[in-house]
């Protein structure tokens, strides 16, 4: 009689297991406490009150107290607290959660100071309508059941498997009610369920104890179970998470933080999620979580709490502050909005600017990054003994530069990289015509957002019409979408093939319905180059070595999962939409590359802020999810409104970027920003990029480059692509990019044994060195 004694003890249990995970309330609390000498002048709960509506809903309460110094801190565990006992229970973590209707007051006091919260709890004994996909679903992914470690995994684990993060809820619900024949569940006798059994202990169960009874998960599941297991596919989704506070700052290493989270329904309703939702630090030398929300600083610097709930992402940084004593802000002056909102940043940190760079280093760091040479020596000389003020000179060389032939040399490098120009995809001839095509764009400053348009709409022979190389080089509709969203939008989609993304809001179904419009692509060999064959493409195969790209009217993607026909579909929506008759490139083009979406320009202006300072305001540039937000979003945000109202203007915003006083910053460091790596406060020293190393070796000897293919004093930047190197292999060593996908990572920055070596003793430096007629044989 096991079975029925638990089914009729059952309230008790809830009662019993309910009180033990509330012993010690105050003790608990007791165990932090203010900083020393620290006074505390007021107390605010968030939220302000607190209504529960159903047994299972509950309210993640977060105390602040304000110190005389005027910081807020986190004082949720330190409050002692008077509560109606029979109404509701209070974790030490803040958690409230009901038992019983009626009204009350919880009064939380520290340090003479008190803070009340007005409490209703109603629906108690009201039958609550489980459902599946809003209450199941967040249980079993909250206790680990469709995690990629247990029956998530892609095999499942002991012949049960359940879809990844529980991205497929029809899925689940047949894999729990169909399996075993059913056996999962006894809805005539909720307690005897194998699904309980198992989760609560009873009978063995490899991932251990997840619950027991008389715990909210285990109610809410034997609930569901009475109900008859049933599945509500109309129940509205998620389509939103936040978290609460923002900008949380806390003072010192060792104290702690608690978050709440919020989840916003398609029908509108908000909910308390904090309990179900997976919180995570994405830098956890400086702060951890803990499963019930409570972030640890651990020591000073800057953290993004993450946050994933069913399908939605969302992110806050976090900033643990440190001992600071004897900082006081001093405002350096601004050139522009650029130096504003940097320098704002900066003071909510405590971090101090370092000064600006002396002539002498702004000369070089300006030639290298936008020309990718060296200044010349009689250059910097005429730099330094200019008696102009210093902003005009400077701003006048940054004019000078911008748009030179030398920094159309370097900026169509970075391009050709980025387009995979690369005579193993195109030949010799299409590799030529495409370099020349976006040296031309670049010369022109020709938009960019007609620059990308152009490239997605292209067709006719990539030889006669150049963008047309995209899609000579990307050739399948999944590895065409992939390239195109991580290229232009910073945004990557290749994770969600196969399930959902694990670290954002894109699904599987938009993987292929945005796949779906690069389906009807039309590839036909150029009759001029007829027989002439490249090999080694992205599909391995030989192909024509030249084609003519058009649009088709056939052509379709088939959804992996369901096998179904994946239509055309964006992943977000705007306004700004081509007419659906039009050819689905063009379609795709306009959405893409409209001053409405949120990703475009925002995407290049932070490639081209990483370019400029080395470090993007988010980091890999080109990974732009909610997991992953910026250091500085008010600075990221002005970027990309002066980029769109610029007209996509990109010599421009580098003039802008170049201008301020951020970019002049000088590398000398001090005690209030030697630990500054994210903020700009100083400027960071990079290892210079291959090809700019190899002309920076030859100008700085004064010796003649001899590379292969192009006449001599030719510079590395000029090369075609890079299925050819100098000799010892100079420019591979040191990270030039084989232009086989889009992704920033192929280039490469690192200093391992051999491109030491290739400093020490390689051919390169020997033979510049040993060149007869070089500055050092002048010199001599």
């Amino acid at each position: 009689m096991r079975f029925p004694l638990r089914f009729v003890t059952r309230s008790m249990l809830f009662a019993v297991g309910s009180s033990l995970l509330f012993v010690g309330l105050n003790a608990a609390r007791a165990q932090e406490k203010l900083p020393d000498g620290a006074k505390l002048v007021k107390i605010e709960a968030q939220p302000a009150s607190v209504t529960l509506k159903s047994p299972f809903e509950y309210a993640q309460l977060i105390l602040i107290g304000q110190l005389e110094t005027g910081e807020r801190i986190d004082v949720t565990r330190m409050a002692t607290i008077e509560k109606p006992d029979s109404l509701v229970k209070v974790t030490p973590t803040g958690q409230v959660r009901p038992l019983a209707d009626g009204d009350g007051t919880l009064k939380f006091t520290l340090a003479g100071q008190t803070a009340s919260v007005p409490v209703k709890v109603a629906g108690q004994k009201d039958k609550y309508p489980v459902s599946f996909i809003r209450d199941v679903m967040p249980t079993l992914s909250r206790v680990g059941c469709n995690a990629g470690t247990c029956h998530g995994a892609q095999e499942g684990k002991n012949g049960f498997k359940l879809s990844l993060r529980g991205y497929d809820p029809i899925l689940d619900h047949r894999a729990l009610t169909d399996d075993l024949e059913g056996r999962r569940f006894n809805r005539a006798a909720p307690d005897t369920s194998l699904m309980l059994l198992k989760t609560s202990g009873a009978v063995p169960h490899v991932g251990g104890v997840l619950m027991k009874p008389g715990e909210p998960y285990y109610e809410l599941l034997r609930a569901w179970i009475a109900a008859g297991v049933k599945l509500d596919l109309a129940s509205p989704r998620v389509t939103s998470v936040d978290i609460q506070p923002k900008g949380a700052v806390i003072p010192l290493p060792g104290m702690k933080q608690q978050v709440a989270v919020y989840a916003t329904f398609a029908d509108g309703t908000v909910r308390d999620v904090t309990a179900e939702a997976f919180i995570e630090s994405s830098n956890t030398d400086v702060a951890t979580t803990d499963r019930q929300g409570t972030v640890t600083a651990v020591r000073r610097g800057e953290a993004n709490v993450m946050i994933r709930y069913e399908g939605s992402y969302t992110a806050a940084t976090l900033v643990v502050m440190g001992d600071r004593k004897g900082f006081a802000w001093n405002q350096p002056p601004e050139y522009n909005y650029i130096d504003t909102l940097v320098y704002e940043k900066l003071r909510q940190v405590k971090v101090q600017a370092s000064g600006v760079c002396t002539d002498g280093e702004f000369i070089r760091r300006l030639y290298l990054d936008l020309t990718g040479l060296p200044p010349q020596a009689e250059q910097v000389r005429a730099f330094i003994e200019d008696k102009r003020p210093e902003r005009v000179k400077r701003d006048s060389l940054v004019d000078q530069l911008v748009g030179s032939p030398e920094f159309i040399d370097q900026w169509t490098n970075k391009w050709a990289d980025l387009l995979q120009v690369n005579r193993k995809f195109l030949g010799e001839p299409g590799a030529n015509a495409f370099r020349n095509y976006i040296r031309e764009a670049v010369a022109k400053n020709k938009p960019y957002d007609k620059f990308v348009y152009e490239i997605l709409t292209a067709s006719g022979s990539n030889v006669d019409n150049p963008p047309a190389s995209y899609y000579k080089i990307l050739r399948d509709p999944e590895g065409t979408m992939e390239n195109t969203t991580q290229l232009f939008l910073a945004t990557r989609f290749n994770c969600n093939k196969c399930h959902d993304h694990p670290f954002e809001r894109w699904t599987q179904d938009q993987y292929y319905q945005m796949s779906a419009f690069f389906a009807q692509i039309n590839r036909v060999e150029d009759p001029k180059y007829k027989g002439q064959k490249v090999g080694g493409t992205n599909v391995e195969v030989a192909v024509p070595l030249v084609e003519d790209i058009t649009d088709k009217k056939d052509g379709e993607v088939t959804h992996l999962r369901t096998g179904v026909v994946a239509p055309p579909k964006f992943p977000y929506t705007i306004k700004d939409l081509a007419p659906t008759t039009a050819p689905r490139r063009e379609q795709l083009a306009h959405w893409l590359t409209s001053k409405e979406n949120p990703y475009f320009a925002r995407s290049y202006v932070n490639r081209l802020w990483a370019y400029l300072l080395g470090t993007g305001i988010i980091e890999p540039i080109d990974d732009i999810r909610a997991g992953n937000p910026p250091t500085n979003p008010k600075l990221l945000d002005r970027l990309t409104t002066e980029f769109i109202v610029g007209g996509f203007n990109a010599q421009q915003m580098i003039k802008t970027i170049c201008k301020s006083r951020v970019y002049q910053h000088s590398m000398a460091t001090t005690e209030w920003n030697r630990d500054d790596e994210i903020n700009y406060s100083h400027a960071i020293a990079r290892r210079l990029p291959a090809e700019v190393l190899y002309d920076a070796i030859y100008r700085a000897t004064g010796s003649v480059s001899r590379l292969p293919g192009l006449p001599a004093g030719a510079r590395a930047a000029q090369l075609l692509d890079s299925t050819v190197d100098v000799p010892g292999g100079f420019l591979s060593l040191f990270g030039k990019p084989p232009r086989e996908s889009a992704c920033e990572c192929e280039r490469t920055g690192s200093m391992m044994l051999g491109p030491v070596l290739a400093l020490t003793n390689g051919p390169v430096v020997a033979d510049a060195i040993k060149d007869p007629n070089n500055r050092i044989a002048r010199l001599l």
